[in-house]
């Protein structure tokens, strides 16, 4: 997993890119002309020597930046694999032992621990894996690459200040093959925005340091917004009936509001009457979870943009303190979707005369009114997934 408030590639994506011819030489070539601007940013020319000694076109980074995911991973592939029994107990054994230094942290950050403990987890699985690619030479070789050279000119630069300030040696500074790097996966620029050196050892140590990696993420999620007095969000049950459209993710109410339309916990309990506004997400189609979700649910957002992964990192935190499970579990027929299929989905829906634009494999806003129109024609629960389930209805009424 990618922290850095970056990209998480976890389905079909919208550009075509056909890469110019790359070389050793060529990079060689735009390598001293990026040192040249570096120095004169302020980059020593020791500092220079140093970082980029050794390095050459990665051409294994290329490659991942370019591929494309065949498929576009289901909530509950991606769930299932992010909170597993292992995470759970690892989590909540690390929060006993590090509560002490937990509490520091939410004394002077407001983050409770257990979210601390739910992110290192889904980021390094608590340090265990942090990424061996060399940062230096993975981020030299995609801001020579000119598909996002800007982006990642940017976090080179940020990768050389670091080295500069005697923060870690080039050889040591290894992480994910986009830039990612430590225990908590920052990008070089919130590195250099948001690690701390609480340790007070004169390095902000993201790799070695557990006081800094907690302090730093800590750091982070209080300057993203973080609410001390909020939870994230919570599992709750639809009164039959309920219009579908309105769990979109994007409509919002008072916590008053949804209990007056028949919402209740998963639990079958009471919402909460509390002064707060909240979201409610479908992830999955009508046999799913759904949730209500708070303002620090888009706080975790803005450390990666999936809904996905916001609800792993929530749940997890969660079931770290001992709460309850889901209620609902991944139905039999739980499948991806390829890109291909996904494109035939919405060839299928403009059969059925509903307008879904271009038939590009991506479920975006369009395709899903367009399978919520269609659903609502044929009587089904109008949940708007696009689900391989709703691709063999599709099939089976037009045979």
């Amino acid at each position: 997993m990618v922290c850095m408030a970056f990209i998480l590639l976890s389905g079909p994506q919208a550009y075509a890119y056909t890469p110019p011819p790359q070389s050793e030489s060529d990079f060689q070539t735009w390598l001293v002309q990026f040192k040249k601007k570096a120095h004169q940013q302020g980059i020593s020319k020791a500092t220079l020597r140093k970082a980029f000694k050794d390095v050459h076109l990665n051409q294994r980074v290329l490659e991942l930046d370019r591929r494309q995911p065949e498929f576009t991973r289901t909530f509950w592939q991606y769930f299932n694999r992010a909170v597993t029994d292992w995470r759970i107990q690892t989590g909540q054994e690390l929060y006993e032992k590090y509560r002490p230094k937990l509490r520091e942290v939410t004394r002077k950050y407001g983050i409770p621990g257990r979210f601390l403990i739910a992110f290192w987890g889904m980021e390094t699985n608590f340090g265990g894996y942090t990424g061996n690619t060399p940062i230096i030479e993975s981020l030299a070789t995609l801001s020579y690459d000119p598909r996002r050279t800007d982006f990642f000119q940017k976090e080179l630069m940020a990768a050389l200040k670091i080295i500069q300030q005697g923060n870690i040696n080039p050889e040591q500074m290894k992480g994910s093959w986009a830039g990612a790097m430590g225990q908590c996966q920052f990008m070089p620029s919130n590195y250099l925005k948001y690690a701390v050196d609480a340790d007070n050892s004169g390095k902000r140590d993201l790799w070695n340091s557990l006081d800094d990696v907690f302090y730093s993420m800590g750091n982070f999620l209080n300057t993203l917004g973080w609410q001390k007095q909020e939870n994230w969000g919570r599992e709750v049950t639809l009164p039959k009936g309920f219009d579908l459209a309105l769990a979109d993710g994007k409509t919002e109410r008072s916590l008053q509001e949804w209990k007056d339309m028949g919402l209740t916990l998963a639990d079958g309990r009471e919402l909460p009457v509390e002064d707060m506004q909240a979201k409610l997400l479908l992830p999955y189609d009508y046999r799913g979870p759904v949730f209500l979700v708070f303002h620090n649910f888009e706080v975790i957002k803005r450390w990666n943009r999936s809904d996905s992964y916001a609800l792993a990192v929530g749940h997890l935190a969660d079931r770290i303190v001992g709460r309850a499970p889901l209620t609902k579990e991944a139905p039999n027929d739980d499948k991806s979707l390829t890109r291909q299929q996904m494109i035939e989905m919405q060839e299928r829906l403009s059969m059925a005369g509903i307008d879904v634009g271009k038939a590009d494999g991506i479920a975006g806003n369009k395709t899903r009114t367009a399978i919520r129109k269609y659903q609502t024609q044929k009587g089904l629960p109008a949940d708007g997934y696009p689900s391989f389930r709703m691709l063999q209805i599709l099939r089976e009424n037009q045979s």
